[in-house]
């Protein structure tokens, strides 16, 4: 018996043990090793000329053997000699495939999967014993390597019909922990299959065994019952030919649409398909879709995002996330690349140059198409933003406002005006020639908002208002500080730019002349508010209140209401209580300032409480407001 060269026992181990994750993928490098073997043949043919080989006499066979426990893997493709036997698999990590790989890296169509000359010693997560018997194109000679693992290899002669390569897995036994059955399974092989070499170039057969109904004799008695009969037949386990290979003038919108229900598990047809080829710097086919709706749990912490890696068709990793970013993790599809630097068990990335250039590419390709939808096709984007909206505000919100200037340009919000979604810029085109701000309510709901006392001077001046409804709104709105130079400005803002010069100064007088009403009743409220002022934005309603800080009283609520926030301490806005000096109530404070301060003292309670109230604020005692307002029902 021969020693592995340049290898111990403990190394090996670590190849068996530590670096695939999945014992399941021994099937996939199995026949990835499969598929390159054939392609070196095939290119050989292609140098040499006339060989009396095409593409189409090459296939891979798998065979179950389930009473001898063993699975058996052949390919028709180069072979090996006894040398290449010893070199190849007598030495771990050395790569046939590799070197064939950099030999021919000039030339067009080589696109060889094995780099590190590791995946073949995954048939040890599931195999005591393995057998390759393998007889180089060209070559009278057949040669069988056998192994039980790491106490070494044995290397002799034996008789094999055609060029190519057979390997034999006697399947590990079960174990209490571990149930090695499964891989002698057929259509569990047949999953596996499907699942990582599903678009192998050349068929993958293994013959299935099946079950018939017998034809029903002509002299059958009435009381004939069905006979069955069990039967062999050979299947075609692998689709071939990748659908984002093919041309996309090629491809029917059903196709898509059938391709995406079925590989993604969705009921409805994607909204946008993005069908996508780069060469160059970077080379990769992706093919993307968009939604129609959230799934389930798309808003939870459950939720993985990432598109599905293939590398020259096999697939590599089901969710990889390094090529979606947060905002877009709703888009679903695939990327094939040959150019990707796979780690050693081809589980994972390195992360490199090229995965980022990738990622970069298909963000912008997500934004333009995205875009493309917003303009050309309203409705159907207005679907998409119900569902998926919220993620685009919390990507403008996230990293600091990072996104914003990517992502602004796809935001919708109601219009008090247009009685629908628009886009900032649809509402900056339609902006007054001295409209300062754009302006935005924040509330629970459209009809809710619709009626705050802050909104009704804008509306009555014709100012369009956005309606701010999901909680991340006004964070994000914060975060983007302005569109296009406009600054964005909440309703419940102390100046909304509207007075003119002498209406201003009118309005300085009047808070002069009512300075010591306006502190007591400051002082009345014992801390409630930071200050009591007369108000600008008021008609018709007599009070209001307003945020003298960065934090609106909407996001005071949302804070509060988070998981985590502290009950006993929670985050307070700093308020303002603002009064209507054209409201009848005005004079009637002003009269109790002079004559009944005590009574003031209540109104002002009052007046606060019902600017609370409006607000959607719950007020600390409503049983005293109750009875407040008692009292002055019946003449107090």
């Amino acid at each position: 018996m021969k020693q592995f060269k340049a290898e111990s026992k403990r190394l090996l181990d670590l190849m068996i043990n530590s670096i695939y994750t999945h014992k399941e993928i021994f099937l996939r490098e199995l026949i990835s090793n499969a598929s390159d073997a054939i392609d070196k043949l095939y290119y050989k043919t292609l140098q040499d000329g006339d060989t009396g080989l095409n593409r189409d006499d090459f296939a891979i066979s798998l065979t179950l053997e389930k009473d001898n426990r063993r699975l058996i893997i052949e390919d028709n493709g180069c072979g090996m000699t006894k040398d290449e036997l010893e070199k190849n698999l007598g030495t771990i990590a050395k790569s046939g495939s590799l070197d064939f790989k950099k030999e021919n890296e000039q030339k067009d169509g080589v696109e060889i999967i094995g780099q590190f000359g590791v995946g073949f010693y995954a048939a040890f997560m599931v195999a005591k014993h393995v057998t390759v018997e393998s007889r180089a194109y060209g070559s009278d000679e057949a040669w069988k390597w056998e192994s039980s693992g790491a106490e070494g290899y044995t290397v002799e002669p034996c008789e094999k019909d055609g060029h190519g390569t057979r390997i034999t897995l006697d399947i590990k036994d079960n174990t209490d922990d571990e149930n090695y059955d499964e891989f002698l399974d057929q259509y569990r092989i047949k999953s596996l299959v499907k699942k990582y070499s599903d678009y192998i170039r050349y068929p993958i057969r293994m013959p299935m065994q099946k079950s018939r109904q017998k034809p029903k004799p002509e002299n059958a008695p009435e009381d004939y019952k069905p006979e069955y009969e069990d039967y062999t037949e050979e299947e075609t386990l692998n689709s071939m030919v990748p659908l984002w290979r093919k041309n996309k003038n090629e491809i029917t919108e059903e196709e898509y649409n059938n391709f995406y229900k079925s590989k993604f598990g969705d009921y409805e047809n994607p909204l946008r398909v993005i069908h996508s080829n780069a060469e160059g710097v970077a080379t990769y086919n992706a093919l993307l879709f968009i939604p129609a709706h959230a799934s389930f749990d798309y808003y939870t912490k459950e939720y993985e995002k990432g598109l599905q890696l293939y590398s020259n068709g096999v697939l590599i990793m089901d969710k990889c996330a390094d090529l979606l970013p947060d905002h877009f993790s709703f888009v679903r599809g695939l990327v094939d690349s040959q150019d990707l630097s796979l780690n050693i068990s081809r589980e994972m990335l390195q992360h490199d140059r090229q995965l980022h250039l990738i990622a970069s590419r298909l963000e912008k390709k997500i934004k333009s198409e995205l875009e493309s939808m917003l303009n050309n096709d309203r409705e159907k984007y207005e679907q998409f933003f119900k569902a998926f909206g919220l993620q685009l505000k919390y990507g403008v919100y996230s990293d600091y406002g990072m996104h914003k200037d990517l992502l602004q340009d796809l935001l919708l919000f109601y219009s008090s005006k247009e009685k629908k979604m628009v886009t900032f810029k649809e509402y900056v085109s339609r902006m007054k020639e001295d409209q300062k701000y754009i302006y935005y309510a924040a509330g629970e709901s459209i009809a809710k908002i619709d009626m705050l006392p802050q909104t009704e001077t804008l509306k009555d001046r014709d100012y369009e208002i956005l309606y701010l409804t999901d909680e991340v709104d006004e964070f994000a709105l914060r975060v983007m500080m302005n569109y296009d130079g406009k600054e964005f400005r909440s309703v419940s803002a102390e100046d909304l730019g509207l007075e003119t010069e002498e209406e201003k100064e009118a309005a300085k007088k009047q808070v002069e002349e009512n300075k010591d009403m306006l502190n007591f009743m400051k002082d009345a409220l014992n801390g409630q508010v930071q200050q009591v002022i007369l108000s600008t934005k008021l008609k018709s309603h007599p009070v209001c209140l307003s945020a003298g800080g960065p934090l609106s009283l909407e996001m005071e609520k949302i804070l509060n209401s988070m998981p985590g926030a502290e009950k006993d301490q929670p985050v307070k806005a700093q308020r303002v209580l603002e009064i209507n000096a054209n409201h009848p109530i005005f004079e009637k404070l002003r009269g109790l300032y002079q004559n009944d301060q005590d009574k003031l003292k209540k109104y002002a309670d009052l007046l606060y409480n019902q600017a609370l109230l409006i607000e959607g604020v719950s007020i600390a005692d409503p049983v005293t407001f109750s009875n407040a307002v008692c009292d002055l029902m019946v003449g107090e």
